[in-house]
């Protein structure tokens, strides 16, 4: 049998390109490497990890604020085995929902190593060495990334780890070292500081969530002290060694000074890298830059029929722009013409607070030369924020200083997540800060501190502070 279309990986840009190809009418095929659908998302990424952070959070307010709510508790303790089967429950659900959307689309599976014959013909190699041939008219590449580590360090898998080991800790370790402060980093923290570990985070550049608005790690670097981390910014790690039943670190501070760290494991969260090893690329003459697979504006490779999308190429490694990306190739190759705003992929670190962020940072406006004029509002100023003990947070509305369209939105604080929607949607439709200070807000929510926000950036008049 000849597909139409072939998507090599099931993650959630693959899975999607899938199911969308075939709603219009392609006969699809997808290949996954691995037994379970759904990639490192819904396996070893940002499912897991929401379970965990969720867990950890329900232990930490019990242990912190029930009290204060009127709920007494006694021999309160965290069961981390359960913590990791429940996880594990949640894997199972979201991949074996993404196994009957298959069957639902008519989408046929094939698991092993896909590889390239010639642009027409992929190779699938099984865990026992079988092959099979797959003919394909195109094919999308939508392989993902994997973690990467810092040059001559190697993961071990047992006191040196990436994030997927770290989502399978069966008893809350007494110390961990971080390797990071990004979004990984500091959602992973989080999860076993909250639990109980001492949590040591070690970052290169001078402050955590670097590529997010300053004020947003600004914020969420005091909140994440608060439940017991330690920041060491401008280090350099020079070396890591697994001693049996703890890991030291080595690194150099902006002194060039030598410090040393240890801790039970070294979560090593500086990144992940594209994955496309063993994809026969170089047989149908696709070649990569820095690892990713150049791609034009329609996201086809240099070979005609051939797309790539998500973590293999250029953009934010998110599972939400993988899946857009894999909509718009599907409907390129239908003959339609759907588009892509960059600008408006919003991304969500989610620690509590969450954080969340759309549209330019105020550093990228001022390195433009743009003027702009900036609102904010606390949430502790919220009613809502006040009954939910939710106070730690704000909302900062960033808009042109002539025009009041609003430029970029950055939430730290509870459900910043789901809000930040209301600034994605602002934002297509080009609405000014006014706009939104002219729509009616329920209350009590959270999201009255969007709407004063949008007032203190329109001639300084929010309401309730």
């Amino acid at each position: 049998m000849t597909y139409d279309v072939t998507v090599i990986g099931s993650g959630p840009g693959g899975y999607v390109a899938a199911i969308r190809a075939s709603q219009l009418g392609f006969k699809t095929a997808i290949i996954e490497k691995s037994a379970t659908l759904g990639g490192t998302c819904l396996n070893v990424g940002c499912i897991p990890s929401k379970a965990l952070l969720d867990s950890s959070e329900h232990y930490y307010n019990a242990k912190k604020s029930f009290k204060t709510h009127g709920i007494k508790l006694k021999d309160l303790e965290v069961d981390m085995p359960q913590m990791i089967k429940r996880k594990g429950d949640v894997v199972d659900q979201n991949t074996s929902g993404i196994r009957f959307l298959m069957k639902k689309n008519n989408i046929d599976e094939f698991h092993g190593w896909g590889s390239f014959v010639d642009k027409n013909t992929i190779k699938v190699t099984n865990d026992k060495g079988e092959t099979q041939e797959v003919k394909t008219k195109k094919v999308i590449i939508a392989t993902g990334s994997e973690p990467t580590s810092l040059p001559n360090i190697d993961f071990d898998g047992e006191r040196i780890i990436s994030s997927t080991e770290a989502l399978e800790i069966t008893k809350v370790p007494e110390t961990m070292v971080i390797i990071g402060a990004g979004v990984i980093a500091t959602e992973l923290g989080s999860v076993y500081a909250r639990l109980g570990t001492k949590v040591t985070m070690i970052e290169y550049l001078d402050a955590a969530i670097p590529s997010m608005d300053r004020t947003m790690s600004k914020e969420l670097t005091k909140s994440l002290k608060k439940i017991g981390i330690k920041f060491f910014f401008s280090h350099r790690v020079t070396n890591i060694v697994n001693k049996g039943d703890h890991t030291e670190v080595t690194a150099v501070n902006k002194k060039e000074e030598e410090v040393k760290f240890t801790g039970e494991y070294c979560l090593v969260a500086i990144g992940r890298r594209p994955y496309t090893e063993k994809l026969g690329l170089e047989n149908i003459g696709v070649q990569t830059e820095r690892g990713r697979i150049p791609v034009n504006e329609h996201l086809e490779t240099s070979v005609p029929g051939i797309y790539a999308i998500g973590d293999v190429v250029r953009g934010a490694m998110l599972a939400h722009k993988a899946e857009e990306e894999g909509v718009f190739v599907a409907e390129a190759m239908a003959g339609q013409k759907p588009h892509m705003n960059y600008l408006l992929i919003p991304g969500v670190v989610y620690t509590w607070p969450e954080v969340a962020s759309v549209g330019y940072t105020e550093e990228q406006l001022k390195d433009n030369k743009q003027e702009y004029k900036v609102g904010t509002f606390p949430y502790r100023a919220l009613g809502r924020s006040r009954a939910s003990m939710d106070i730690e947070g704000l909302v900062k509305i960033l808009a042109d200083k002539t025009t009041d369209e609003i430029l970029g939105v950055h939430i730290i604080g509870a459900r910043a997540a789901d809000m930040i929607m209301e600034g994605v949607v602002a934002m297509e439709f080009k609405a000014s800060a006014e706009d939104i200070a002219r729509i009616s807000h329920p209350h009590p929510t959270y999201t009255e501190a969007f709407k004063e926000a949008c007032l203190a950036a329109t001639e300084n008049r929010p309401i309730h502070m």
